[in-house]
């Protein structure tokens, strides 16, 4: 799938309301941070992120020799404002680590 393609299949599963709703108690609860309910709302974002990266076909190997943050772009326009949770910016360092794991390791 391409990604706009992805962005209606979540939009058609997940009502506006729904998607905004989920984003704002993430907001809400990351600023309490060590409530339990952060990790029921981080097990729903991530499972919903597992199929983004599935439909998208991104793979580590593939797209570790360039920044390619499509899956990241389509979660971030089918959901409003993830861009500003911790759960979203932990997913951009997580992968750029990831990455110059991967690219360290072809250089040797």
């Amino acid at each position: 799938m391409n990604k706009d393609e992805i962005v209606n299949t979540l939009k058609e599963h997940y009502p506006r309301e729904v998607r905004k709703q989920l984003i704002k108690s993430m907001l809400e609860i990351e600023k309490k941070e060590g409530d339990l309910s952060l990790e029921k709302s981080y097990q729903m974002i991530n499972q919903i992120f597992s199929y983004v990266l599935q439909e998208s076909g991104w793979k580590m190997g593939e797209n570790s020799d360039v920044w390619n943050d499509m899956p990241l772009k389509v979660m971030n326009e089918s959901f409003p404002q993830l861009s500003n949770t911790k759960w979203y910016k932990e997913q951009l360092i997580e992968t750029q680590k990831s990455i110059n794991v991967v690219s360290q390791g072809k250089e040797s």
